[in-house]
């Protein structure tokens, strides 16, 4: 396998093709951009995509669409069973269709699954003219017209010093019933500077980050354990399924039910 500083460079060195990338290889750059578009299929578990200012869940059987310019980098957690399929697509044409410029996360229907699958016959750049050139051109021209639902699940991050603990300690204790007030004090914070740390540097409540991230854990659970969905509402802190379901719902336009239907 070539060095990685091989790999991050290669995709840009012709602007005209579709790169082909199924190695294990994307989850170990750093904060890159490159000049194409980058589709990343995950399969076998999740995975997230961090950005300078957030980061975001792609859930098995979804794929997430990078924008050229995009500065990013894939983690993949605690499952050496999950793997990702990446196609890095020319990017002079994306003004055609707003979708191109628009980071976002989106279910694979058959049709796709079945396109992503195939283009593992062809490794690295893909040139116009070439056999399979037409054949990938296909996938991304398909991509606006079926990829109509994003799913919003975005994890704000942060380097700020006085919120950044702060976050790491919400991260250890998403299961208990943790208030702005409990942690504000646990931090020897005003409840109300506590909420403005959210507000002013993450654009998003308190109330509304914990409630993202006992989703996404949810999420992680229902990919990754075999426990019921009633086990996983408690576990993420909620009393009862119900309460569970209906943030789940809020934030991802799915009950945990039809999203563990429709990834099984």
């Amino acid at each position: 396998m070539q060095p990685l500083a091989g790999y991050l460079s290669e995709i840009d060195v012709h602007p005209q093709s579709v790169y082909v990338l199924h190695e294990k290889v994307e989850r170990r750059f750093s904060m890159h951009a490159h000049e194409k578009g980058q589709l990343t299929y995950v399969e076998g578990g999740i995975a997230y995509c961090n950005m300078p200012d957030r980061s975001y869940v792609i859930p098995a059987r979804h794929y997430i669409w990078v924008p050229k310019h995009q500065q990013h980098y894939m983690q993949i957690k605690h499952s050496k069973a999950t793997t990702t399929r990446n196609l890095y697509f020319y990017s002079h044409n994306d003004h055609l269709n707003p979708f191109y410029s628009r980071l976002g996360i989106y279910p694979v229907n058959e049709l796709l699954l079945q396109m992503i699958g195939y283009s593992a016959r062809w490794k690295q750049h893909v040139l116009p003219g070439e056999p399979g050139f037409s054949f990938l051109s296909a996938i991304k021209d398909i991509l606006p017209d079926i990829s109509t639902t994003a799913l919003p699940v975005a994890l704000p991050t942060t380097q700020h010093e006085r919120l950044q603990p702060v976050l790491q300690y919400i991260a250890q204790h998403f299961d208990q019933q943790l208030t702005l007030e409990s942690v504000s004090h646990q931090f020897d914070l005003s409840p109300r500077t506590l909420s403005r740390l959210f507000t002013n540097t993450l654009d998003m409540s308190f109330v509304q980050y914990l409630k993202t991230l006992r989703v996404v854990k949810g999420i992680e659970m229902i990919l990754q354990t075999n426990q019921t969905l009633s086990e996983i509402a408690y576990q993420t802190g909620y009393s009862s399924i119900a309460a569970f379901s209906k943030v789940f719902y809020q934030l991802t336009n799915k009950r945990p039910s039809g999203f563990q239907q429709d990834i099984y």
